[in-house]
């Protein structure tokens, strides 16, 4: 791998979770993230009620997203075999939490709706 591109980059995913499994968890991220647009366009402002539910949430979301890789990879840590692979398991704990938070938050807005003040 001479070269790091997109296409690569795109082909590393495939193999490791699969074309099938890696598209679907392309696509639920961009519902995610339209239906996170809905709510703030939506609501016009934030919930920090929402937000900080969703801020506690998140190191379940992280524990899961670590956990869910290193069962589709059928690994575990054990297999750790240096400080990058510490460093990968912290991206991936910090991009499950945030994108936790975020579905936690969507999933509040759309189930309670827009709060009417006053």
């Amino acid at each position: 791998m001479e070269e790091m591109t997109l296409g690569t980059i795109l082909a590393v995913f495939e193999e490791i979770f699969g074309k099938g499994l890696f598209w679907a968890m392309v696509a639920v991220a961009v519902v995610i993230t339209v239906a996170y647009l809905y709510v703030l366009i939506r609501d016009r402002k934030m919930s920090m009620r929402k937000f900080l539910l969703a801020q506690v949430s998140m190191p379940l979301g992280g524990i899961a997203a670590v956990w869910f890789v290193l069962w589709i990879t059928r690994s575990g840590l054990q297999h750790m075999g240096g400080p990058i692979d510490a460093m990968l398991l912290l991206g991936i704990f910090g991009a499950g939490a945030v994108g936790f938070a975020i579905l936690v938050y969507v999933a509040q807005s759309l189930v309670r709706g827009k709060k009417v003040e006053g």
